[in-house]
C-alpha cells in the first residue's frame, strides 16, 4: 500500500491538515505513528483506513478488507453488541453463521462476552471499546488501523488485543498505529512515522527488543479441560481459588502462554506483574 503526495484539508478553503505526504505501507508490517495533539496523527490514520479521502495526491494499493478503531467509538448505535458485530462482520463478507461465530468468539476473547445481549449506548466506555476492538479483529483484516485502541481497556484484553496485532502481522497484514503509551510494543516496530506540522517524516530507526529481565508474569485462569501441552518454558502452574488455575511465567514468554490458553478456550480472569498480585489469585477482574 502506497499514499503519493496526499494532503487533506477540511473545506475548500480550509488549512491543510496534512500535506504531501509520501508513505509505503508494505505488507507483513507493524507501524507505529506518533504525534503531539493536533498534529494530524488522526487525520492520518483515517487516510490510510480509507475513512476519509484525500483532497490531493492518492492512495493506491489498499487491501480489499480494511478494519479500523476510531479514536472514539459511536457507541449509540441502535444494536446489541452481538448484533452489531454479526452486522459488521456480513459486511466484511463473512457469512452469517460464521459471523455470529466470530463475533462470539472475539467478545469471549475480550471478556465482554456476558454483554453480547446488551444494547451498545447501555455499555460502559471500556466495554464499548472491547466491541470497537472486536468488529476490527472478527473478519481477519488485511490492513488494521488502530487509533488509541487501547485506551480503556483492562490488562488482560490489552494483552489480547497485543496478541492479536502480533498475530496480524505474522500472518501478512499490514498494522498501523497510534497509542500515548510508548512502552506500547516497544521495540516492535518495523518503522516508525511522527506527524508535526502538517508533514509525516521517519522517527526514527526502530529499536531492537530489549532482552528478558527476570521478571515474571501471573495468569490466573480457568478452563474446565486440561492445560494445553504447548506451554511455553518456564511456566509454573498452581491451583487457585475456586477452579482457577495460577500461571507464572517470564514476562518475554507471557503472550506465548495466553495465546495457548486463548487457543484452548481458557478464560483469563487477571494478568498482572508476579510480585504484585500474591494474595489475590481469585480476584477476577474483566
Amino acid at each position: 500500500m502506497r499514499l503519493t503526495g496526499v494532503g487533506r484539508r477540511y473545506g475548500p478553503r480550509g488549512p491543510w491538515a496534512l500535506r504531501g505526504v509520501d508513505l509505503d505501507l508494505p505488507a507483513s508490517r507493524l507501524v507505529r505513528v506518533t504525534g503531539g495533539n493536533g498534529s494530524g496523527k488522526s487525520t492520518l490514520l483515517r487516510l490510510v483506513a480509507g475513512v476519509d479521502a484525500p483532497a490531493e495526491g492518492r492512495v493506491t494499493g489498499r487491501p480489499a478488507r480494511t478494519a479500523y478503531v476510531p479514536e472514539r467509538f459511536p457507541a449509540a448505535l441502535p444494536f446489541t453488541a452481538l448484533d452489531y458485530l454479526i452486522h459488521l462482520g456480513r459486511v466484511r463478507g463473512l457469512r452469517g453463521a460464521a459471523a455470529r461465530d466470530r463475533a462470539g468468539e472475539w467478545l469471549e476473547r475480550l471478556g465482554a462476552a456476558r454483554h453480547a445481549r446488551t444494547p451498545l449506548a447501555e455499555l460502559s466506555k471500556g466495554t464499548a471499546q472491547k466491541v470497537a476492538v472486536a468488529q476490527a479483529l472478527l473478519a481477519d483484516p488485511g490492513l488494521l488501523v488502530l487509533d488509541e485502541a487501547w485506551t480503556g481497556l483492562d490488562t488482560v484484553s490489552r494483552a489480547v488485543l497485543d496478541h492479536a496485532v502480533r498475530e496480524r502481522v505474522a500472518q501478512g497484514a499490514t498494522v498501523v498505529f497510534v497509542d500515548h503509551d510508548p512502552r506500547r510494543l516497544e521495540g516492535e516496530a518495523d518503522a516508525e512515522y511522527a506527524v508535526a506540522q502538517g508533514r509525516v517524516r521517519p522517527a526514527a530507526v526502530p529499536a531492537q527488543p530489549r532482552p528478558a529481565t527476570g521478571r515474571r508474569v501471573r495468569i490466573v485462569a480457568s478452563g474446565g479441560r486440561a492445560l494445553p501441552p504447548d506451554l511455553p518454558g518456564g511456566t509454573a502452574v498452581a491451583p487457585g481459588q475456586g477452579d482457577a488455575t495460577v500461571l507464572s511465567v517470564p514476562a518475554d514468554r507471557s503472550d506465548a502462554l495466553l495465546a495457548a490458553l486463548l487457543a484452548a478456550s481458557w478464560h483469563i480472569h487477571r494478568l498482572a506483574p508476579a510480585e504484585a498480585d500474591r494474595n489475590d489469585e481469585g480476584d477476577v477482574r474483566v
